[in-house]
């Protein structure tokens, strides 16, 4: 994904989720995805899919049992 990519992409989660703290950032010698972040925790991968001419995006999140304990 290219910087205008990221950006839009930043943007429209930052309106979906109403949190500023969302922030999409660019995936290292990955051009295909890029990583979601609130604030300094990962989230997860946004994927770019363009296949068959149609293009959009898919969001992977995996939560830890651990991360469920209280």
């Amino acid at each position: 994904m290219d910087a205008k990519e990221i950006s839009k992409l930043d943007r429209y989660l930052k309106r979906l989720f109403n949190n500023a703290s969302v922030k999409v950032r660019a995936r290292p010698q990955k051009k295909d995805s890029a990583e979601l972040y609130i604030g300094d925790e990962f989230v997860g991968v946004l994927f770019r899919d363009d296949e068959d001419g149609d293009l959009s995006y898919n969001l992977q999140i995996a939560i830890l049992d651990t991360d469920l304990d209280d």
